[in-house]
């Protein structure tokens, strides 16, 4: 079944594709901490934010309505949380609510690049080498791999259902339906992950991200570090150097 993959444009080539994954997850978490820690109030920090992502994107060759349309997915649940804000501090609720909106939308976006211009298994090794703990990494390249297999095996049970029901299902009948679904693909799902693991152990897998390609720093990867964590860091300080 065909499936929308995070990372189908991975295979571009293009200036943020050819940096170094170690370097782009990085870059992110910077750019991520420096969204965070703006000054609410300020407007002008944010606009910059913008404007330096716009910059990755134009430079990674993305098409822009695949990106927009992926943060639409997540950015409609951080509404649903923050939309009480306003309502819990009367004082600077309504610029609390639009700074967390901006924040994560900007942190999504920021997300999403990463995740379309690298590998999904270069990305997973460029965390292995940053020493981040391997169980989160693991959960995580199990959690990309085997996700599409279980909606797949949904819609085969979602078909099935339709191919033996006919006309409309009353509301009791449709919930139980469901309910049954759900629990036959708990209980598939836990014996594909049985099989598995136990196939995974007898080709001695070790928990190590194997990987083709090889990561060497180059003299473009150190610029570009330096280069985004200045304009960051002055980004962020704007309003200090402003004052």
């Amino acid at each position: 079944m065909r499936h929308s993959y995070i990372d189908k444009y991975a295979k571009l080539d293009s200036f943020i594709h050819r940096i170094d994954p170690r370097i782009k997850i990085v870059v992110f978490f910077i750019f991520v901490f420096s969204v965070v820690l703006t000054d609410p109030a300020s407007v002008l920090p944010f606009f910059l934010y913008g404007i330096l992502l716009f910059l990755f994107i134009v430079l990674s060759r993305i098409p822009f309505l695949f990106i927009f349309k992926k943060s639409l997915t997540v950015i409609p649940f951080v509404v649903l949380i923050a939309i009480f804000i306003p309502f819990i501090n009367k004082d600077n609720g309504v610029i609390l609510f639009q700074s967390i909106i901006i924040k994560s939308y900007l942190s999504i976006v920021s997300m999403i690049i990463l995740s379309t211009s690298t590998r999904s298994t270069d990305l997973l090794k460029g965390m292995e080498r940053l020493k981040v703990p391997g169980i989160f990494i693991m959960i995580a390249s199990f959690m990309y791999r085997y996700l599409f297999l279980i909606v797949d095996e949904m819609q085969r049970m979602q078909r099935a259902k339709e191919s033996r029901s006919f006309g409309k299902m009353n509301r009791l009948r449709l919930i139980r339906t469901l309910s049954n679904i759900i629990g036959v693909l708990f209980v598939r799902s836990y014996e594909r992950a049985e099989r598995v693991y136990l196939a995974m152990c007898s080709r001695g897998f070790s928990g190590e991200i194997k990987t083709l390609n090889s990561f060497r720093l180059k003299i473009s990867d150190i610029v570009f570090l330096i280069g985004i964590s200045t304009i960051l860091f002055a980004t962020l300080t704007l309003r200090f150097w402003s004052s």
